[in-house]
């Protein structure tokens, strides 16, 4: 591992990479966040189907105490991103707020919208895949263009930065949690354990679906770059992004030149802010990325 002293030069390349493209990002966030409401309030809320995360408490919360699912999440956002701002900081949460607002709003926005686009199906299979479809689309353009929605997202990072957990490991837990727990607390027994079943088809395409727009199908990416600028690449890498970073000797195989290679494993929701922060860096740098299944102790 390499020590370097905080300077703004970091900061600058995070500042540049949020001025690019910056009307085609935001445009891509309200898309998403648009998404996620819409299946939420068309597929998921209607049949009690939880696939965890704040939006999936709201749901069991509304059966036991019958609170308003936009308003119990709205509170809900509002309070993660104080408590983010707390144990997180400013710059970890200033990522999260406008995903926190945007989100809760076009839940109440279209919480009436399953009685205007009703859709008259009994196979709740049809409800789990067509509103995974949804979200997994919608959560995988907000995580393209660096954004986060808050909500559980927070929850992980704050599990994952005081209890030593990856992120992606922490995430799954809650979900887990979340998920099973609905079994216990929605409805008829037995049905409700159905639709825990039919949840777990939609979390599995929502995951899987949130990776494909992202590009890839895994947690973590492995970064291989070939560069110049070894000492600014690996400084941002390592002050910015929290990550390790591993140097490997490289040689071409025509010319014999050697050439420093910086390998440095990326969880997958980083992969827009890595990539576009080391072509900041150096736009002639040769970037080779792939698919990492198992990377512990990384995120």
């Amino acid at each position: 591992m390499f020590g370097f002293k905080k300077n703004k030069i970091s900061e600058n390349i995070i500042k540049q990479i949020n001025k690019k493209d910056r009307l085609k990002r935001y445009s891509f966030l309200v898309i998403g966040c648009f998404l996620l409401a819409f299946a939420f309030n068309v597929f998921f809320k209607p049949n009690n189907l939880v696939t965890g995360g704040i939006s999936g408490v709201s749901i069991i919360v509304n059966n036991v105490f019958g609170i308003s699912t936009s308003l119990f999440i709205a509170i809900s956002y509002v309070l993660l991103l104080i408590i983010s701002y707390i144990l997180l900081g400013k710059t970890t949460t200033k990522y999260s707020i406008i995903g926190s607002i945007l989100y809760p709003a076009f839940v109440f926005a279209t919480k009436d919208m399953a009685t205007l686009i009703h859709f008259d199906v009994d196979n709740m299979l049809l409800v789990a895949l067509f509103g995974a479809l949804i979200n997994g689309i919608g959560a995988g353009l907000t995580f393209k263009y660096g954004f986060s929605t808050g909500g559980g997202d927070i929850l992980g990072q704050i599990i994952s930065k005081y209890f030593k957990i990856p992120m992606g490991s922490a995430l799954r837990v809650i979900n887990i949690i979340i998920v099973v727990s609905s079994g216990f607390f929605i409805g008829d027994s037995i049905y409700a354990w159905e639709n825990v079943m039919y949840a777990g088809i939609a979390v599995y395409i929502i995951t899987y679906l949130t990776d494909k727009v992202l590009l890839g199908i895994s947690d973590s990416k492995a970064f291989y770059v070939i560069t110049d600028n070894e000492t600014s690449i690996k400084r941002f890498l390592m002050e910015e992004l929290g990550r390790g970073v591993t140097v490997l000797e490289g040689r071409g195989g025509y010319t014999g030149d050697r050439k420093k290679v910086i390998m440095c494993v990326i969880p997958t929701k980083e992969y827009f802010l890595a990539k576009e922060g080391i072509m900041e860096i150096d736009k002639q740098a040769i970037i080779l990325i792939n698919d990492v299944y198992q990377s512990e102790g990384i995120e």
